[in-house]
């Protein structure tokens, strides 16, 4: 198989052996994988793939069809269309999924879409709802709403019946964005429209301050993205009055049985709203995956809105 490759900080699309599948793994032929931070994190030397993942082959999140099962394997089988948060190694040909991670792709759902739901959708769930516990009627705020996982906050917990305010930076977003369920509004004026009972913080150090005197008493702030910088002061004092939770989150390297309590939620609360068609993949371009170098730097320069997927390359 053929597999985006880090080669000294280059991305080279390279072969290597075809996968072979353990006892409870699927090998899924990659019709898309999506592309996101924690990929240039890893093309950086910043963010290695954690043990048993391929520690030169990015990606994290794919969708595609079951070419082979391992023997212990029970629920999903050749030519099933499936799609899922990995280790690494989502960015080629071929892709190793456990099968307790997989979730089954609604039939009306587009390659390039499933393939950048996983990572988004999961992180997003997994922030307002498992750790966060949004309730109906809340007020949240996302910071960085036009991303990926920006984008599937905002319509998560509009369909919750939240209250929605989504913090844009690019002025030609807002409206895009509003359309989703959200009080689209700059950065500066989003603070405003609180206080908030749930933040999803996906901008990091040059959110966070703003974001504390933004909240309500008892308020629950998940940290889930950095790109604003890792590293701020913050007023405990602020915290302590209102009594405020901060939490952070990641998925890449929990385990597997972790991954799966993650994949089964999402498949049980958000998968029907997929098929339902209340809440979308937004799709910023898709790239094939020999041109990766030209999605990642279409990644690195922000003012997108919504994923970018790798896509096989045209014959």
């Amino acid at each position: 198989m053929r597999a985006v490759t880090i080669v000294d900080g280059d991305l080279r699309y390279l072969e290597h052996p075809d996968p072979v599948p353990g006892d409870t793994e699927l090998v899924v032929a990659v019709h898309g994988a999506g592309i996101n931070n924690a990929d240039l994190m890893q093309r950086q030397g910043f963010y290695p793939a954690p043990a048993g993942s391929p520690p030169d082959i990015p990606g994290m999140e794919l969708a595609g069809e079951v070419v082979a099962t391992g023997r212990d394997t029970t629920r999903f089988s050749i030519g099933d269309r499936v799609m899922a948060v990995v280790g690494g190694g989502a960015q080629a040909e071929l892709a190793l999924v456990d099968e307790s991670a997989a979730m089954a792709v609604p039939s009306h759902l587009s390659w390039p879409e499933a393939g950048g739901f996983p990572e988004a959708f999961s992180t997003a769930y997994d922030a307002l709802f498992t750790q966060c516990g949004l309730s109906l009627g809340e007020r949240v705020l996302v910071t960085g709403a036009a991303g990926g996982v920006g984008s599937a906050g905002v319509q998560l917990a509009a369909a919750t019946g939240a209250r929605c305010v989504a913090s844009v930076r690019h002025a030609q977003l807002r409206d895009a964005v509003a359309t989703l369920g959200a009080v689209s509004a700059d950065p500066d004026e989003a603070l405003g429209l609180g206080p908030f009972d749930v933040v999803l913080e996906l901008v990091g150090a040059a959110s966070i301050s703003g974001v504390l005197g933004a909240m309500a008493v008892t308020g629950r702030i998940a940290v889930i993205g950095v790109g604003g910088g890792a590293r701020a002061e913050i007023d405990l004092l602020a915290v302590m009055q209102r009594r405020l939770r901060i939490s952070g989150s990641t998925l890449r390297a929990r385990t597997r049985v972790e991954k799966a309590v993650v994949a089964g939620a999402v498949e049980h609360h958000v998968v029907p709203l997929l098929e339902a068609r209340r809440v979308r993949v937004l799709l910023e371009a898709t790239f094939p995956m020999d041109r990766a170098g030209e999605a990642y730097e279409r990644f690195g320069q922000g003012g997108k809105l919504g994923k970018i997927v790798l896509v096989p390359p045209r014959p």
